[in-house]
């Protein structure tokens, strides 16, 4: 058998023992441990772990044989996928251009100064992760959020505060 072939490839041991990795093994067998299967796998990680970490990827990049900046390209690059754990509770503001012109900008103002984070952060006692989307495809009810997967439209900063005061109550 000549050297380099799929055959010889020896895959690498899991990161550590966690039955989990079961899972993201059987995702990259099911699609040959081909290279065209880091989205999919990324994913099936995400869903098993909650996000991404360094070895995580490292990982994921090896058994497919990719490198590693394309792995960690292909995580930064997707909106659905995160390099930190999500805090108990997610607010999602859509960007798009009709929530950006009706108050998308005025709503993450209202959570940096409630929460004290920015999009992209998770508030220090892990209740609250902040995102951004570039359209959530609910134009018809800008500004709209999505708070813990539940699309919430014509959203005020009023309407938000209330909200995350409900969500930093113990």
């Amino acid at each position: 058998m000549a050297t380099g072939a799929l055959s010889d490839f020896a895959k690498p041991a899991p990161p550590n023992q966690d039955k989990r990795w079961r899972l993201v093994d059987a995702t990259m067998r099911r699609l040959g441990q081909h290279p065209r299967g880091l989205i999919e796998t990324l994913h099936t990680v995400q869903e098993a772990y909650g996000y991404l970490d360094e070895e995580a990827l490292r990982y994921v990049a090896t058994s497919l044989r990719v490198p590693l900046s394309r792995a960690y390209g292909v995580a930064t690059f997707y909106h659905f996928f995160t390099l930190k754990p999500a805090g108990e509770h997610t607010c999602v503001v859509c960007m798009g251009t009709a929530c950006y012109i009706k108050g998308a900008p005025q709503l993450l103002d209202t959570v940096k100064r409630d929460l004290g984070v920015k999009p992209g952060e998770t508030t220090s006692d892990g209740k609250v992760s902040v995102l951004t989307a570039r359209c959530l495809g609910s134009c018809g009810l800008a500004p709209a959020v999505v708070y813990d997967r539940e699309v919430a439209g014509k959203v005020t900063p009023h309407g938000m505060r209330e909200h995350l005061a409900q969500w930093k109550t113990p």
